[in-house]
């Protein structure tokens, strides 16, 4: 199976068990496209306004970061294509440009905190998106090597949500064998979707982690056993206090294999889960859908932030898959 994943500068790859592989890159002639965004969602993440400039002072000593300034003092906003008038009681509010949704305007405001989408919303509810890929300029904080393909000779990739991509990303990244992490979004309709767009959960989308391994270092199997056993699956649309279906757990499979290796891994960790006292698993296994790559600021963040926020917490269960590598 093939699967499309959009990337920065409008590089299209393809997802096979072998990893990432671009596919006929096109001239990059969306350079003004792309700072016009990454200046309007710089804008949206830290607004001129003197909450925003608190927070955001706060979040460049690692106390406070975007997350946390995001999350009900801002609040989100829904946009529909084509309504030009703006509701009252929002032109106050910091607003979506016109960059990210051309020919759309706010007509809907949605605060983060508080909001929690119970369940997915239709397909055809979710927002529209945008076809320019979110610019990733940055080299992996910790390691150095690109977060773009094409990855060495052998590396094989995993995708995985499980709770807040911070967290998640710091786990991975600090496992042998991992040649280089990167978070991102998958699991829902919205293509090339910004952060604000998948925590109003108007996206469907998941916050999802890329890993890249090398399985002569360690396998798929010892992967998804990391997975199981840093969180708690069997929480549905939420991890800890992260709640939404952005922070559903699930695996995203690329290929017969790996899909085959996440279902045998159910039964045997769900008896021990039972034993313990947990309840079912809620863990979604789905062939890979389309990831999009988060925005600079949210790769390795919390490398970045050392004191930043992390909600991600295993139940101390223990796995018994992936014992050999």
């Amino acid at each position: 199976m093939v699967v499309v994943v959009v990337l920065p500068a409008a590089v299209v790859a393809v997802v096979t068990p072998r990893g990432l592989e671009l596919v006929d890159p096109p001239p990059s002639d969306d350079a003004d496209e792309h700072a016009t965004i990454r200046s309007a969602i710089t804008m949206i993440q830290c607004p001129s306004t003197p909450i925003g400039a608190r927070a955001r002072a706060r979040g460049q000593r690692g106390g406070v970061g975007p997350r946390s300034v995001l999350r009900g003092r801002i609040g989100a906003v829904r946009v529909r294509p084509d309504v030009n008038t703006l509701m009252p009681g929002l032109s106050t509010r910091p607003r979506l440009p016109e960059a990210l949704y051309p020919g759309g305007t706010i007509v809907e405001e949605a605060p983060m905190f508080g909001r929690h989408t119970a369940d997915f919303i239709a397909p055809e509810d979710t927002l529209p998106g945008r076809d320019v890929s979110m610019p990733i300029t940055e080299l992996h904080h910790v390691s150095g090597r690109s977060l773009l393909p094409p990855f060495p000779e052998g590396m094989e990739t995993a995708v995985f949500g499980m709770g807040c991509f911070w967290g998640a990303e710091r786990i991975f990244g600090e496992t042998p064998g991992v040649w280089v992490t990167a978070v991102g979004y998958a699991g829902g309709q919205t293509p090339n979707p910004a952060y604000q767009e998948v925590c109003s959960g108007l996206t469907n989308h998941n916050e999802v982690v890329l890993v890249v391994f090398d399985p002569e270092q360690i396998s798929y199997q010892q992967i998804v056993k990391v997975f199981w056993e840093n969180h708690d699956p069997t929480q549905g649309f939420r991890q800890g206090n992260d709640v939404g279906t952005q922070y559903r757990s699930g695996i995203y499979a690329y290929g017969d294999a790996q899909r085959e290796a996440a279902i045998a891994s159910v039964a045997p960790f769900a008896a021990e889960l039972a034993r313990a006292g947990y309840g079912a698993i809620t863990t979604e296994i789905v062939d890979g859908p389309a990831f999009y790559y988060a925005e600079d600021y949210h790769q390795q963040y919390l490398s970045k932030n050392p004191m930043g926020y992390c909600g991600i917490g295993g139940t101390g269960v223990t796995c018994p898959i992936g014992l050999e590598i």
